[in-house]
């Protein structure tokens, strides 16, 4: 995969190579998209922000973009790039707004 096949602010079911190199199916939300990694939130797991190599993720099997009101919102500042150069994961809590969370 590459840069292109994803897009900010959008779910997306995939098959992905997790940092143990095993091939599992996971469900993502994508904060994100910069050249060579996407910064996502597993919402099929622990709900961690995970940074996803473009290679790692193998296939697409959905994608659902996400309404304005229900979209999770994190500081811009947590979701720069520069926070993740040393970093693959951060445990940050994030809800829509307009779920009243």
């Amino acid at each position: 995969m590459d840069r292109t096949a994803f897009k900010p602010d959008t779910r997306y079911t995939v098959t992905w190579r997790d940092p143990e190199g095993k091939l599992r199916p996971a469900n993502f939300y994508v904060f994100r998209v910069y050249d060579k990694f996407m910064i996502a939130r597993d919402t099929s797991g622990e709900g961690l922000l995970r940074k996803i190599a473009y290679e790692d993720v193998l296939k697409i099997a959905q994608e659902q973009a996400v309404d304005p009101d229900h979209r999770y919102v994190i500081p811009a500042a947590v979701l720069d790039e520069k926070n993740w150069r040393d970093r693959t994961v951060m445990e940050r809590y994030s809800s829509s707004p307009s779920l009243g969370k």
